[in-house]
């Protein structure tokens, strides 16, 4: 139905992503040094781990940046379940599907929690996906699935037996899709390199 929102275990899994990513990009960044701890100074959400924390810097350790990031986690949980509670309270809603009938999501951060979280995604934007190393990374990867998909589709035979097969059922590019898909980035890397490189054993 149109008019109906996720159910609960939809909004709990987009939630749940979001707030992974976000933790694991910032994890990310500090660990990588593109992110340092002094960048994040005025950042509503790193004052609060700090105080919680009881960090006082200036250098952060793997131990620590593991502790604090997991702080981080538990104090956005924390705010979601309560949030949620409150709004489905609120809503009278008395069946799974009277909350999928609600007009907004009743899983999610409180007002004050999502401008936290706004505020911190944005820093990590700014500071972290637009960097340059990221970018490149990112132009690498996409080339190089681009040149996997390229070559399968010119050249299907290519693919593992045991991949062909659904060819007539499923069609040759959505085949070649989930087969990608399934790749860890090293076996996208390394079959890259088989499939490209001619001092390369196929």
């Amino acid at each position: 139905n149109a008019d109906l929102r996720g159910n609960l275990e939809t909004q709990i899994a987009n939630v749940a992503d979001e707030l992974a990513y976000t933790t694991h990009d910032l994890d990310d960044g500090l660990r990588s040094g593109m992110i340092t701890p002094h960048m994040l100074d005025g950042i509503a959400l790193w004052e609060i781990l700090r105080e919680t924390y009881k960090w006082r810097g200036p250098i952060l350790d793997d131990i620590e940046r593991h502790r604090m990031i997991r702080q981080l986690v538990g104090i956005m949980v924390t705010d979601m379940i309560e949030a949620t509670d409150r709004r489905l309270r609120d809503s009278k809603a008395k069946s799974a599907i009277d909350v999928q009938k609600l007009k907004q999501n009743v899983i999610g951060y409180s007002e004050e929690m999502q401008r936290r979280n706004r505020e911190l995604k944005d820093f990590l934007y700014k500071n972290l996906y637009r960097h340059y190393r990221v970018t490149r990374m990112q132009v690498k990867a996409e080339r190089l699935i681009s040149d996997i998909f390229n070559l399968y589709c010119s050249e299907p035979m290519m693919l593992p037996d045991t991949t062909q097969v659904n060819i007539e059922k499923r069609g040759l590019e959505r085949t070649i899709c989930d087969y990608i898909a399934g790749m860890t980035d090293r076996y996208a890397i390394e079959e890259h390199q088989r499939l490209f490189n001619p001092l390369e054993k196929p």
